[in-house]
């Protein structure tokens, strides 16, 4: 095979004029094709996720409506508190009991006598101590909820709620 010779740089043959150096025109056309096609599936997937239109609910659920609370007033109770041989000092307390409906309240208010007493003997036996700060009143508020649950066993208070506390 003989090699042709080398032609100088301004001329070239007809047939080379109008096609790219060999190799360098399908990787081009390989990556516009690409391009092409990535700038589609952008657009589609745009226009899927931002102006598609979303279906309607067939029914809107309806919300579930919360059954009111009932609320049962205790007596005002004021007790001595534990202190030993110093001056008494007292517990003034106003207390609702929260119950799930006006059904159960009805059924608590026979029975208040034994609440009164389940409430009076452990009111009696706190310390001052035992009642300070927010945390000694949650702790005292778990306690009577515990209490009020036993001397009403069949129904069921959901919380007990101070409306009123004075120590003096």
């Amino acid at each position: 095979m003989a090699k042709k010779p080398k032609k100088p740089e301004g001329e070239m043959d007809e047939a080379e004029e109008g096609e790219a150096p060999a190799g360098g025109g399908k990787k081009k056309l390989i990556m516009m094709a690409g391009a092409g096609l990535m700038v589609a599936l952008l657009g589609g997937g745009g226009w899927f996720f931002f102006l598609k239109k979303k279906p309607e609910p067939a029914q809107a659920q309806p919300a579930e409506v919360a059954k009111p609370v009932a609320f049962v007033d205790l007596p005002d109770m004021t007790v001595n508190l534990s202190v030993g041989q110093d001056r008494p000092q007292y517990l003034r307390v106003k207390v609702a009991l929260e119950v799930t409906d006006a059904k159960v309240a009805d059924q608590i208010k026979p029975i208040m006598p034994r609440v009164v007493d389940a409430f009076q003997l452990y009111l009696r036996e706190m310390r001052p101590s035992d009642i300070e700060g927010s945390a000694g009143i949650f702790r005292l508020r778990d306690e009577l909820t515990r209490r009020v649950n036993t001397a009403v066993h069949p129904a069921r208070v959901n919380a007990v709620l101070f409306r009123e506390i004075v120590v003096q």
